[in-house]
């Protein structure tokens, strides 16, 4: 296990082509899906696609089929689909740079002040076209960040007392809160009442982009908050509030 400190880049350019065969092309452009990675010795960068903006399930159909799911199959998602889901998650719908506080814009999902308290992280065991890792997502920019190498899912199970689903999906996503942004403005209320408010906006949307891609979610709050912590090697002013596995999952009758 690896963690990686930041650098600067050195020049080159790795294209990787993924699997043409996605249930839908979240570039929106028609052309065949590409993730664009960007290296050097310290740290591996994605740049993902463009979010799809029309999808083939509509949002009622999604909410009526929508169910935790528990069970995944041993087969791997693709880097378009993880893109999208981060997108749903938190991704920037409105760029706005003068404010900093937005950190990039206006999101995916509402936050009490527009503050944005959530840092997002993907453990990746199983996606075609990224290695796997710990990665943090940078919505500003549509793109992963790695910040340790190797495959860590069967480490953050045992800090999820065991959990299968934490090993067994191909990729979890992990929401990790800075309560400061809140508090600040907000106080107590902000800790106690509005980041677990903003925590239910973003959750949802990935389970409704999950359904949306066929591809199922659950989330997960019964873990060792220290254990975790320790796990993805989240900065100290950071704590993870939750967890949700990501994968293909048998779809019943």
């Amino acid at each position: 296990m690896k963690k990686l400190s930041n650098k600067k880049w050195k020049l080159g350019w790795l294209m990787v082509i993924a699997c043409a065969g996605c249930a839908g092309n979240p570039s929106g452009n028609g052309e065949q899906p590409s993730v664009l990675t960007k290296t050097d010795d310290a740290v591996l960068t994605y740049l993902l696609p463009a979010p799809q903006m029309e999808g083939k399930v509509s949002v009622e159909t999604a909410m009526a089929q929508r169910r935790s799911q528990r069970n995944y199959q041993d087969r791997e998602i693709l880097a378009e689909e993880l893109a999208q889901v981060l997108w749903a998650a938190y991704g920037v719908t409105k760029p706005d740079t003068d404010r900093l506080f937005l950190r990039g814009g206006f999101r995916t999902a509402p936050s009490a002040g527009a503050l944005y308290p959530f840092e997002i992280y993907a453990v990746v065991g199983k996606v075609k076209g990224i290695t796997p890792g710990v990665y943090r997502y940078i919505s500003q920019e549509h793109k992963l960040v790695q910040t340790i190498e190797g495959d860590m899912r069967g480490a953050l199970r045992r800090a999820a007392l065991g959990q299968a689903m934490v090993e067994e999906a191909p990729v979890t996503v992990v929401y990790a809160a800075i309560f400061s942004r809140m508090t600040g403005k907000y106080g107590d209320r902000g800790r106690e009442r509005y980041v677990c408010i903003d925590l239910g906006h973003s959750a949802q949307n990935i389970y409704l982009q999950a359904e949306s891609l066929h591809l199922g979610t659950c989330s997960i709050g019964a873990f060792v908050d220290d254990r975790v912590s320790e796990v993805l090697q989240l900065p100290e002013e950071e704590e993870p509030l939750y967890l949700m596995p990501l994968g293909h999952y048998e779809r019943q009758q």
